[in-house]
């Protein structure tokens, strides 16, 4: 992988975001594209292999303790994020990719006004990535732990930067990964709204009326599965980058309903080996641009 992709790697277990009280539902459908390889600037189809997939996710962060003082913020929260993946995959002749993914972390999290201009969110949690749902086949080395540290400076009302640190076990033993964090809004008669808070998400959007609004968006999500295969640990990796129009219907004071309809650019679903140097390898299988559709409910508590 890339510096790019390893980012998005280490963004698929630090999500404490600053949207401390919301829950969000959301399905995903890919359509059937072609299976290919990469290395460096050359690519190729794989055989005749192909598929398509859907992903249901459920995301939840729900604030346990909110305490205001001198109106500096202190909440506590749990946070549940889990997803799975159905992947369709036909004409394989190798043991290229996996038909399920399952994951599941809960965790707790603490957001903290530290002054004016600086606020703290810390989060320790613990995930499952497997290869299936089914608690049979559940194995101890699919069980993570997470952990993650973010301080976030307001540049401006429109800005905010953070860096901090996150430890996981995904390699099978302790490791310390850097995490950014990255807001920013500018608002006018068109919203611009860039954010790298649970993978990359930018959008543009004008509000039609108070009820609708369409968006432009670019995003990138995806899930993880530990493996075992062939007496080897390996991680099975599927990541996209979708974009497309976004018409967001309010259907109350709390309640929205995105839908998304564009494509996928590149939706990369690979085995690696369970070791740091993954990360950087040259190389890379992915099924091609495809049709995607997803709908969801967001219900804000705030």
């Amino acid at each position: 992988m890339d510096f790019i992709r390893a980012v998005l790697f280490i963004s698929l277990f630090v999500s404490p975001g600053m949207s401390w009280a919301q829950v969000n539902i959301k399905t995903e459908f890919f359509s059937k594209s072609h299976y290919r390889y990469s290395e460096g600037d050359d690519g190729h189809r794989v055989g005749d292999s192909e598929g398509s997939a859907m992903v249901y996710q459920l995301a939840a962060k729900l604030p346990i303790s909110i305490k205001v003082e001198e109106e500096r913020k202190n909440v506590w929260g749990i946070a549940l994020n889990t997803a799975y993946a159905a992947l369709n995959n036909h004409h394989f002749d190798q043991p290229l990719v996996i038909d399920e993914i399952a994951n599941l972390s809960v965790g707790v999290f603490n957001l903290r006004d530290l002054n004016d201009q600086w606020t703290m969110i810390s989060m320790l949690g613990a995930g499952v990535y497997a290869a299936s749902p089914s608690m049979d086949d559940l194995r101890g080395n699919q069980i993570l732990i997470n952990t993650a540290a973010l301080f976030i400076r307001h540049i401006n009302p429109n800005l905010d930067l953070g860096v901090g640190a996150a430890v996981n076990n995904s390699f099978g033993y302790p490791m310390l990964f850097p995490a950014l964090y990255l807001k920013w809004t500018k608002e006018g008669k068109y919203t611009f709204d860039v954010s790298m808070l649970e993978g990359v998400d930018i959008s543009l959007a004008y509000e039609l009326s108070p009820k609708l609004k369409l968006s432009y968006i670019v995003g990138v999500d995806g899930q993880l599965a530990m493996v075992n295969s062939y007496d080897k640990k390996q991680m099975f990796t599927h990541q996209y980058i979708v974009t497309g129009f976004k018409p967001e219907l309010k259907l109350g004071k709390q309640i929205t309903m995105p839908l998304v309809m564009g494509i996928s650019g590149m939706r990369t679903a690979q085995l690696t080996e369970r070791k740091l140097k993954s990360l950087w390898v040259d190389s890379n299988y992915y099924f091609d641009v495809s049709a995607y559709v997803s709908l969801g409910l967001t219900y804000k508590l705030q």
